[in-house]
């Protein structure tokens, strides 16, 4: 069965053409991802095609501790704010990289990586916010001291406003808050399995940090979205959370209207408890910035059973329809679809399918009969059910091997986890991921990188093994599906051997990253505390007398069996190349004015076989002059495309691969663009440098 959304603009085009582009300042940089639209767009000019080549690092920041930084620095007048892998805030002065102050209170390097901070001010307070744990805090812009006056000493516990259930449980954020006015609209990281937290969107006030507005992304009784759970105690029900914004948000600042992509509910990948559409996980809701009130929303996939949140903040920009502007909010996805609405409406602007797909064969399981699916851009990522033999990565050593494989796994969008072997393209990180896309604001045009990387899918029952441990039996119930019954790890899809875990780690140290999560990890918060000391036992190797403590009952039937991308044996993708991308879609006609490969795989490119493109995590920026800068990409090049046609101009090897997206401003006369090479994801070596480049 396919329904289709019919493509409706007369609300729009009603009355005098008029731009709706008065979102921010494209001289600066002063908001994540460039201000309130997030479409990473500069007016500079001082740089073109001409003279690109030219482009030097002009100065570099070392920040005190290394690794991944995701971090995309805001520039504010002459200064620079940003944060490091181990989330020390820090100020610098923005022409020369001179440390203005930093601020190292509580910094902790099992902390989860952080994507940038947030400005404010009113009058002569002037504020940075940032989060490390479960806690907002307000630093004075000019000292780095923290500002007493916010909140409770400085700060404000982010399980404000949340249900007494939610009280204990893991809950953060990555993504900077969003700004409006003086709200603080707050994005949250909260568990995937089962007991997360719900993911309620809150509005802070920014001078007092006393609570503004709620909007429950899972229904109260009384709430619209309340008919499509079908466990009509799911708002309270301590076993189910999520719906959560983990990926940020966009601003119309002129209509007030704040966009909103949220995430899947959890536990992820088995929703027996969750029977129904599941509204508000997977939606993109448009609020009322000023009282959280409901605008409208869409939903990109109903009762998620693959982890699809949308990635990134929406891009606010503008297309023509019938000679006329209309505004637009565009959103990208991990399965490579991009969802274009009229923004004041949520009218979409190209027709969308609701297309059928199958049942599931897991107990207690009730997929939705239909998933959305837009007919125009195409999706910019391969669909695995366009997949053949033909797809196969001819310069693998493994290919007979591959080729068995490939005809053993399910390969269907949208068909649900099974205890049978799947195969998973887009991949788990997407097609698009965090860094999102990069727009023309006014010409309606987005740019977009993906990740092109398989991944396997599988199920497995979920049971108590009275042959094993207690200890054993906890860690593989919550452990070995990443890092592998033996503790060996998987390092090919980014997760590390925990044997060398009993010489290099301390308890305490442990027990924080396991109950905070770190990086890519989520946080088991869930965990009481004799089961994580428990699991901590199994870890360290800790040989203890039996503690007849047994495993309870699980509480769902069904697991994931673990995050594995489908490699051959030396680590190469089993699909072939390209392995990245990065495309320009012109949202007026949704089609692609060009594609081209991003990166190179370092292992083929020394056998002399070249344009294969890597994975990529963090996005492009855009100049309106001509020019597309990206760093992103596992081989640790910041590069350089012509907008017009995506020929690369220009690219430099940089001390570690930069997995965030860049910053440009311009201070005096000179124009900069500043990258953070943290390396550390995809087993690339550790980085602490902050990289200004600029024309000599």
């Amino acid at each position: 069965m396919i329904m289709v959304y019919l493509l409706l603009v007369s609300c729009a085009q009603e009355g005098p053409e008029q731009s709706y582009m008065s979102l921010g300042d494209y001289n600066g940089w002063s908001e994540y991802l460039g201000g309130p639209d997030r479409n990473h767009y500069s007016t500079l000019d001082q740089w073109n095609r001409d003279n690109i080549k030219g482009l030097k690092p002009a100065w570099i920041y070392y920040a005190r501790d290394s690794g991944q930084m995701q971090m995309n620095p805001i520039v504010v007048g002459d200064r620079l704010y940003g944060i490091s892998a181990g989330l020390e805030v820090f100020a610098l002065d923005a022409s020369s990289g001179l440390e203005l102050w930093a601020n190292r209170d509580s910094a902790n390097s099992w902390h989860t990586a952080s994507r940038g901070v947030a400005y404010w001010q009113q009058g002569n307070i002037r504020r940075i916010f940032f989060v490390r744990g479960a806690k907002l805090f307000a630093i004075n812009a000019d000292t780095g001291e923290f500002d007493l006056a916010f909140g409770d000493k400085g700060a404000i516990d982010l399980h404000e406003g949340l249900p007494a259930i939610a009280k204990e449980k893991f809950i953060t954020s990555t993504t900077p808050v969003t700004v409006f006015k003086d709200l603080l609209i707050i994005p949250t990281r909260v568990g995937e399995g089962v007991g997360a937290a719900p993911g309620d969107i809150r509005a802070f006030s920014a001078v007092s940090g006393s609570l503004a507005w709620t909007f429950r992304t899972i229904p109260y009784p009384s709430e619209f979205g309340y008919h499509t759970w079908d466990n009509k105690e799911a708002y309270t029900n301590d076993y189910i959370g999520g719906a959560n914004n983990w990926a940020g948000m966009a601003v119309d600042t002129t209509a007030g209207l704040v966009y909103v992509p949220t995430g899947s509910a959890s536990p992820d990948f088995y929703g027996g408890q969750r029977i129904g559409d599941n509204l508000f996980s997977n939606c993109l809701l448009a609020l009322d910035a000023s009282s959280g009130e409901r605008i409208w929303h869409f939903q990109f996939v109903h009762h998620d059973l693959w982890d699809r949140d949308p990635p990134a903040p929406p891009n606010l920009l503008e297309v023509m329809r019938n000679g006329k502007k209309i505004p637009a909010v565009v959103q990208v996805t991990k399965q490579g679809y991009v969802f274009v609405f009229n923004r004041l409406t949520g009218e979409p602007l190209f027709e969308i399918e609701e297309v059928a797909f199958p049942g599931s064969q897991l107990r207690g399981e009730s997929p939705s009969a239909t998933q959305p699916i837009p007919v125009l851009p195409r999706p910019f990522a391969r669909q695995v059910e366009a997949l053949t033999r033909n797809d196969l990565n001819a310069h693998s050593k493994d290919i007979d091997s591959l080729q068995r494989q490939f005809d053993q796994f399910i390969k269907q969008t949208y068909h649900p986890p099974d205890v049978r072997d799947g195969l998973l393209l887009p991949g788990y990180d997407g097609a698009a991921e965090w860094g999102g896309a990069a727009a023309e604001p006014s010409e309606g045009i987005i740019y977009v990188n993906s990740n092109e990387m398989a991944w396997e899918l599988r199920m497995a029952a979920n049971i108590v093994n009275e042959t094993l441990s207690y200890e054993e039996d906890l860690y593989r119930k919550h452990c070995s599906s990443c890092h592998q019954q033996d503790r060996s790890g998987n390092a090919a899809s980014g997760y590390p051997s925990l044997l060398d875990v009993p010489n290099k780690w301390r308890r305490e140290d442990l027990t924080q990253v396991i109950r905070n999560g770190q990086g890519m990890m989520p946080a088991f918060s869930h965990l009481k505390p004799v089961e994580l000391q428990a699991v901590l036992d199994f870890i360290l190797e800790i040989e203890k007398e039996p503690s007849g403590e047994k495993s309870e009952l699980p509480l769902i039937p069904y697991r994931h069996a673990g995050y594995r991308k489908w490699l051959d044996s030396e680590g190469l993708p089993g699909i072939s190349p390209p392995w990245g991308t990065l495309h320009a879609i012109d949202l007026n006609t949704g089609e692609y004015r060009w594609s081209v490969t991003l990166g190179e795989n370092q292992l083929l490119a020394a056998r002399g076989i070249r344009n294969t493109g890597t994975e990529n995590y963090g996005g492009p920026v855009v100049t309106q002059n001509g020019l597309l800068f990206i760093a992103a990409t596992k081989d640790g090049f910041l590069r350089c495309f012509d907008k017009e046609n995506g020929e690369l101009l220009w690219q430099y090897k940089l001390p570690a691969p930069a997995f965030m997206t860049p910053s440009m401003y311009q201070i005096g006369n000179r124009q900069y663009l500043v990258v953070a090479c943290g390396g550390e994801k995809l087993g690339t070596p550790k980085g602490n440098q902050i990289v200004a480049f600029s024309l000599n």
